[in-house]
């Protein structure tokens, strides 16, 4: 059989910095219309301060996560080059949109997504508004 490719595109509101989303449903969505039934499902934010990663969506590490990414690239106290240039206060957005990442890969099998128990996958806003990010999944697979 030959491999195919399917694109899908949907949008996610968020209410802005340290907001997570869980867009799990969104991208099983995508795979139930793609009719595909094994593959990878590759799920990508077209953003430079939001990023995809996979949590227990939970209330207690809903607020720990965007702690440890606050340690990480704090949002005072901290020079940020990307300041001198747009003066827009989002520098540190940047830096934890580069640590975590864009995207993610999700094996799916029997059109099925192969994500743990506790697993969702979440789109992290980390800019300091409100935005509407374009979410791209592209599955490949048969």
């Amino acid at each position: 059989m030959t491999a195919s490719v399917v694109s899908k595109t949907f949008e996610v509101v968020s209410s802005g910095e340290d907001d997570l989303v869980d867009i799990t449903g969104d991208v099983r969505d995508a795979l139930a219309e793609s009719r595909l039934a094994i593959g990878v499902a590759t799920v990508f934010v077209t953003a430079t301060t939001a990023a995809v990663t996979t949590i227990e969506f939970e209330p207690g590490l809903a607020k720990d996560f965007p702690a440890m990414l606050a340690r990480a690239a704090p949002k005072k106290g901290v020079y940020y080059e990307h300041e001198n240039r747009w003066h827009d206060g989002n520098g540190h957005s940047h830096v934890k949109a580069s640590l975590v990442g864009p995207s993610l890969s999700v094996p799916f099998v029997g059109g099925e997504l192969t994500l743990g128990e506790w697993q969702q996958i979440v789109l992290v806003e980390l800019d300091v508004r409100p935005r509407t990010r374009k979410v791209v999944v592209q599955l490949v697979g048969e």
